[in-house]
């Protein structure tokens, strides 16, 4: 049985900025026209529709069956798979991620089976959380589960891996790094970090009574606002990006 962790809605309302922020991985990835290009976990398919409509033949897979059911809806070919576990050989030009990776732990074996899925000479593109990511908000929320008997560790759901441990997971499965970096981004939410922890902390509170997994959840608000809030409400997450790019060799 799949357990769906999003909802589209409240992605909308409260994670806008991750489709709006993928400058930096359009750059590296490069897309031309007639190209085949498969999207780990597409989401609910905004950024693919861009790269369709450069004329780019896209596949998107996601293991979120009401994320599948909004990119189905807007037309793009989407697939209820999740991406560690795709099957696809020689079949694309590239392959791109963006937000996605961090919520995936078997990095190795998904760096291998994109290898598999890449044409020789194809690429591997990623945005994703890396190492010192949304420290503040994880330090936080370790506090407030562990005020109710909950250890953090049992149910943290990100890897966040830093840029040299990226580049040689790759390197072993085969690709050629042309990138592995780390940046700094702070990123300003457009609601609050209630409405952030409501969309990406739902394994966090997994199991918890409404009025606990609030509560929570206001604990965790309390502990981050001296840190991440500034004196006219707005609220600016601790965000740390890995970039990579990396070539199947042809």
């Amino acid at each position: 049985m799949i357990t769906d962790n999003w909802n589209p809605d409240d992605y909308a309302r409260h994670a806008s900025f991750v489709p709006q922020l993928s400058t930096q991985l359009m750059r590296d990835l490069e897309p031309v026209a007639g190209e085949r290009i498969l999207d780990l976990g597409c989401g609910d398919g905004q950024l693919s529709q861009l790269l369709v409509q450069q004329g780019c033949s896209i596949v998107g897979v996601d293991n979120s069956p009401s994320f599948i059911r909004s990119a189905q809806a807007s037309g793009l070919n989407a697939r209820l798979v999740d991406a560690q576990e795709i099957e696809f050989e020689c079949a694309f030009d590239a392959v791109f991620s963006n937000a996605a990776m961090h919520w995936m732990p078997h990095q190795s074996e998904l760096a291998r089976r994109v290898f598999r899925a890449l044409k020789p000479g194809g690429r591997f593109v990623s945005e994703m959380g890396g190492a010192g990511n949304i420290s503040r908000v994880r330090d936080a929320a370790a506090h407030a589960l562990a005020e109710i008997g909950i250890d953090y560790k049992e149910r943290d759901p990100w890897t966040f891996p830093g840029a040299e441990e990226q580049r040689a997971r790759l390197e072993q499965a085969g690709f050629i790094v042309i990138k592995s970096a780390l940046r700094d981004r702070p990123t300003s939410l457009p609601t609050d970090i209630k409405g952030w922890l409501v969309t990406f902390g739902r394994q966090l509170f997994a199991g918890l009574e409404s009025t606990e997994q609030n509560n929570v959840i206001e604990r965790i608000a309390e502990l981050c606002h001296p840190h991440l809030c500034d004196l006219d409400g707005n609220w600016r997450v601790d965000y740390v990006r890995l970039n990579f790019r990396a070539e199947k060799p042809a």
